[in-house]
């Protein structure tokens, strides 16, 4: 695919996810998926394969929230098999925190489906407001 093809699959799953619609994001992952939080912090590793970021990171994430979860683009830039996403998450936690977030995201997309993201976010804020998920272990 081309860049501007793998530009139009985030720009059409970040216009779900701002509407509350996570499984746009989830169903575009390859099975051999990657998430990962890089840095020294206590979210950082990596979460691999798809079941493992589903079921090990995103929906005890989300079950932190209290209603629905939306995330919208700012700006979506894309080179070659490289998707960079800035964009800015609002919830509030079952504790009544606002978890008003802003991110980069760098994703890979081969084949029309994405292959890994490394998130970049307010680790301040994940610090304080959420509970920590416990993770497979550093990065690579």
């Amino acid at each position: 695919m081309s860049a501007e093809q793998n530009q139009k699959l985030l720009r059409e799953i970040f216009d779900q996810l701002a509407v509350g619609n996570g499984r746009a994001l989830t169903d575009a992952m390859a099975d051999d998926f990657r998430w990962v939080f890089p840095g020294r912090w206590s979210w950082s590793g990596t979460w691999t394969p798809k079941s493992e970021v589903v079921h090990g990171l995103l929906r005890p994430l989300m079950a932190q929230f209290a209603g629905d979860y939306r995330c919208a683009a700012d700006s979506i830039l894309a080179q070659g098999d490289q998707v960079v996403v800035q964009a800015r998450g609002h919830a509030t936690t079952l504790r009544g925190e606002r978890y008003d977030q802003t991110y980069c995201f760098v994703y890979r997309v081969t084949g029309g489906r994405l292959r890994e993201v490394v998130e970049h976010c307010d680790t301040a804020l994940v610090e304080r407001v959420l509970d920590r998920i416990p993770g497979p272990g550093p990065s690579p």
